[in-house]
C-alpha cells in the first residue's frame, strides 16, 4: 500500500479551530459496516445506536501545559516542548527545543516565576535532555506557567478556554501532549445517562505523543516506524473487556489511542491483558482486530496513521467515501471537530 492511497481533498474552512460551543453540540457521522451505508445524527443522540450490554472503552490521560517559553542568558527567546518525564526523575523531561541559534550541553535557559532549565544530554531518540529547577515544585510551577500544546494544524496560540475544552471531562492521569480527541464530545451527564441504561464506561491510559502529529515521510505505509507511547490497563478495565466479549457484547473504543492500546494488550492471547509499558502497535489495512467491534473517532489528517487504522476497520474506500461525503456536508474536521462511529 501507498501513503497516498489514503489522501482527501479537506477545504481549510473546514478545519475545526475552536470547539463546539457545547460538548455534545457536534454532528455524528454514522458508518454501518455491515450495510455500507453512511448517516448522520447529533452527537447528543448517540445513546440510539449503542445498546444494553455494550461496553465503551476511554482513555483518561490528561494533556499536561507541555509548551514552555523563556530565554537563554543571552537574550535569545527559547520554545521547549516537553515530550516525557525522564523514569526515576521528577525534573528531568526529554524535550524539544527551539531556538534561532544552537544549544549546548549546560547552557541555562530561564523562564517564568524564577524557574531555570539546563541542557543536559541528548536522549536516546535525538531530542534534548533538560533539567530543570526552581523552589516550588515542577509540577505546581508547570500547570500555572505551561501552555496547551494545541495541535499545529489550528493555527493559532492557546487560549485560556483550551484549558478545559482540549481535556475530557474524566481525564486524571497526566501526561499527555495530545488530547484522545473523540472522548471531548461526551459530558459526565451523557456517560450517567448510558450507565443508567446498561451501557458501561470503563477506562484505560495511553499518553499520547508527538508522534501523534509526525507525517509519514515514507512511500509505502509498511515502511513507516510507528512511535511508542506509555499506556496502562488496569485489571478492572481487562475482566470488563473480557467479560463483554464472552458474553456477545461489543467493545466500543472511544477514539483511536483507545484502540491501539487494547488491540496492543491482547496482541498475544487474543484477549486483554491487564499491564502497562510502552505500545508501538501499528494498525493499518490488512489488520485483524482481537478486541474491537466498534469505534467513535473524529476525522484524521489525510496520509495518516490514525485514518489508516480507521480505514483498517471500515475499510480504505469506504472510510474514503465517507470523507468526501463529510465534506460535501460540511463536517468540521481534527481535534475539535465532529465525530464519526462505525459499527
Amino acid at each position: 500500500m501507498l501513503v497516498k492511497d489514503f489522501t482527501y481533498h479537506l477545504p481549510d474552512g473546514l478545519i475545526a479551530r475552536q470547539p463546539p460551543e457545547k460538548r455534545d453540540g457536534s454532528r455524528l457521522m454514522l458508518l454501518d459496516r455491515s450495510s455500507g451505508s453512511i448517516s448522520e445524527d447529533m452527537f447528543s443522540n448517540l445513546q440510539a445506536y449503542l445498546r444494553p450490554g455494550d461496553l465503551l472503552v476511554m482513555n483518561d490521560t490528561r494533556v499536561i501545559p507541555a509548551r514552555l517559553f523563556g530565554r537563554k542568558s543571552t537574550g535569545g527567546r527559547v520554545e521547549i516542548f516537553l515530550l516525557r518525564r525522564l523514569d526515576g526523575s521528577e525534573e528531568c523531561w526529554e524535550c524539544l527545543l527551539r531556538s534561532s541559534k544552537r544549544f549546548r550541553e549546560r547552557q541555562e535557559i530561564l523562564l517564568e516565576s524564577g524557574m531555570t532549565a539546563v541542557v543536559r544530554s541528548r536522549s536516546v531518540s535525538e531530542n534534548w535532555v533538560l533539567e530543570f529547577a526552581c523552589t516550588e515544585p515542577f509540577d505546581v510551577w508547570l500547570e500555572r506557567e505551561g501552555h496547551i500544546p494545541l495541535p499545529p494544524y489550528l493555527q493559532r496560540d492557546d487560549c485560556s478556554s483550551d484549558r478545559e475544552r482540549y481535556q475530557t471531562v474524566i481525564a486524571r492521569e497526566p501526561g499527555a501532549v495530545a488530547a484522545p480527541t473523540a472522548g471531548l464530545h461526551f459530558t459526565r451527564e451523557m456517560l450517567d445517562r448510558l450507565a443508567v441504561n446498561g451501557i458501561e464506561t470503563v477506562f484505560l491510559t495511553l499518553h499520547t505523543g508527538l508522534g501523534t502529529f509526525l507525517p509519514v515521510r515514507v512511500e509505502r505505509v509498511q515502511e513507516h516506524q510507528i512511535h511508542t507511547e506509555r499506556y496502562v490497563v488496569t485489571l478492572e478495565t481487562a475482566e470488563a473487556v473480557n467479560r463483554t466479549k464472552a458474553a456477545g457484547g461489543r467493545v466500543i473504543a472511544v477514539g483511536t489511542t483507545s484502540a491501539r492500546t487494547l488491540e496492543y494488550s491482547a496482541r498475544h492471547s487474543g484477549s486483554v491483558v491487564a499491564g502497562s509499558g510502552e505500545a508501538d502497535i501499528y494498525i493499518y489495512p490488512g489488520y485483524r482486530f482481537n478486541v474491537v467491534d466498534a469505534l467513535i473517532t473524529n476525522f484524521h489528517l489525510p496520509e495518516s496513521t490514525l485514518l489508516m487504522l480507521v480505514s483498517a476497520l471500515a475499510g480504505r474506500e469506504f472510510v474514503l467515501e465517507a470523507y468526501r461525503e463529510a465534506v460535501s456536508r460540511g463536517f468540521r474536521f481534527y481535534s475539535y471537530g465532529d465525530a464519526m462511529f462505525i459499527y
